[in-house]
């Protein structure tokens, strides 16, 4: 059995730590307030998340790393992106030297344009190669109803990556791996933003096929910057690409999803987030970050630069539709 830490205890790092659990490891999850920590041992529930889900009683919660991260064996972090390098600086020096470090988050940091697992090899000084990424379509609530899914592991490392796979493989989470890293990563940030727009089109009235055309040069645009950035192109057609595409834009459990359909609704940014009841939505501080890295490779991404636009409040969501459809005509190819 191996020991595993979970830093993190909203929809996503909760049930990911009930996956590892019921793939046969014994784990922690770290919650920030003490008194969610409380209520998930005694009760088995976490309230404020996931009210509806029994977690396994042997999932053991905790609001001090240092406990959850003594002895692990593989530690994954799902906290809110740009949160992540001020944790890791309190973190650090309570990191088993040896441990896999996993990243669960789908953003890239204002300011430095770093990918997650960049920001975690930054700060730790943890080699590439104890570093992986799971990715994939994984909306949180219906992987706790264990509703089959598939994700992808990866990891430079290869040999890593299947270990990770071994870790947090049940009869309905089903894990591939890859060592496409910086294709996985970039995959899961760019399509909540992808998801904003197809919930502005949503929110405006506007059907399937509006959805269906968003999410379609949407991917050329994620695979455009990825293969600028030494992405193999395959994995945009995966799991971790068209895969989570798919599933954060068409499905209403997708906060980034839902966020757009309220601003195309007609919502100010200050109420759709207040609808939000505090959860992060990972698309609305990427989008600056996702088109400042595109900028600086000189690389077109229409989409994100319309809902960066959206999402300063220098445009509406109908002047952005707008100019997304008068761009001048090319060929797709």
């Amino acid at each position: 059995m191996s020991r595993a830490a979970v830093l993190g205890a909203g929809n996503w790092g909760t049930v990911f730590a009930k996956v590892l659990v019921e793939a046969g490891n014994d784990v922690t999850l770290w919650a920030r307030r003490p008194e969610l920590s409380t209520r998930v041992n005694a009760e088995h529930r976490n309230g404020d998340y996931l009210p509806d889900i029994e977690l396994p009683p042997s999932l053991v919660a905790t609001s001090e790393a240092a406990v959850a991260l003594r002895s692990a064996d593989l530690v994954a972090f799902a906290i809110p992106s740009q949160s992540l390098r001020e944790n890791l600086v309190q973190w650090a020096a309570h990191l088993p030297s040896d441990a896999t470090l996993v990243s669960l988050m789908k953003g890239v940091e204002l300011g430095t344009t770093k990918r997650m697992t960049e920001v975690i090899a930054e700060v730790t000084g943890a080699a590439a190669d104890r570093i992986a990424v799971v990715s994939g379509p994984n909306l949180a609530h219906e992987i706790a109803q264990r509703q089959p899914t598939a994700t992808v592991v990866a990891c430079a490392d290869e040999a890593r990556a299947t270990e990770v796979q071994k870790l947090c493989s049940t009869p309905y989470f089903r894990p591939y791996t890859n060592t496409d890293v910086v294709g996985c990563e970039l995959g899961g940030a760019i399509k909540n933003i992808i998801a904003l727009a197809c919930g502005i089109g949503v929110g405006m009235g506007f059907g399937d096929n509006t959805r269906a055309s968003i999410i379609t040069r949407g991917l050329a645009e994620t695979a455009r910057l990825g293969e600028s950035l030494g992405a193999d192109p395959v994995t945009f057609a995966g799991l971790a690409g068209l895969g989570d595409l798919v599933a954060t834009c068409n499905s209403p459990l997708s906060r980034n999803r839902t966020f757009g359909e309220r601003l195309g609704l007609g919502e100010t940014l200050e109420q759709a987030q207040a609808a939000t009841q505090g959860q992060v939505v990972e698309g609305v501080m990427s989008c600056r970050s996702v088109l400042e890295l595109a900028r600086r490779h000189e690389v077109d991404v229409p989409i994100t630069e319309a809902v960066e636009a959206v999402c300063a409040g220098r445009v509406t969501p109908g002047r952005m539709l707008e100019q997304l459809m008068s761009r001048s005509m090319k060929s797709e190819s």
